[in-house]
């Protein structure tokens, strides 16, 4: 059986997780051995501003605890990092597998995290034609920012695989 970590704000939540039979977008080997206790950096999402950290906590009901952590105040963020307990991300809802991460543990070579990271591309068009007949952006809409449906979105799961020592 398979357990999925949904990172949201504040909390993290347990809940069971089928095998993904779909082939990510991108391709990688498995990840470097991490110790317990050591936080390390899973993936970085520079369109939205964020670094995904694990940490495997030796602790056998939670053996890896995972947070999205802001790169920076001042990054200017041209997508968005969304809890997947809400999004629900799947090929059926239009999202894409875009890259599976396996981390093994060190201490505990039966234990491996898996981080699934989703996105769901917008197509962009240009904003409609004015009255003279130009595609315009106006000062207002600029500073208000992008609308939700206007930036492509990113969610992320985890669930270990194997046998939790401890």
């Amino acid at each position: 059986m398979r357990f999925a970590i949904l990172a949201s704000t504040g909390f993290l939540v347990l809940a069971t997780s089928a095998a993904n039979a779909s082939k990510p977008e991108i391709e990688r080997p498995t990840g470097t051995p991490q110790g317990t206790g050591v936080t390390h950096m899973v993936r970085a999402i520079p369109e939205a501003c964020a670094w995904l950290q694990g940490t495997f906590t030796g602790d056998a009901k939670a053996p890896y605890r995972f947070v999205p952590v802001r790169s920076s105040a001042t990054c200017q963020a041209r997508a968005r990092l969304v809890d997947p307990s809400k999004s629900k991300p799947s090929e059926a809802n239009g999202w894409k597998l875009n890259d599976v991460i396996r981390i093994p543990s060190k201490d505990c070579p039966a234990l491996l995290a898996v981080v699934e990271i989703w996105r769901k591309s917008v197509d962009t068009q240009p904003p409609k034609l004015d009255a003279q007949g130009r595609s315009r952006i106006y000062l207002q809409e600029a500073k208000n920012g992008p609308r939700t449906t206007d930036v492509t979105l990113y969610s992320a799961r985890v669930s270990t695989e194997g046998k939790a020592c401890g």
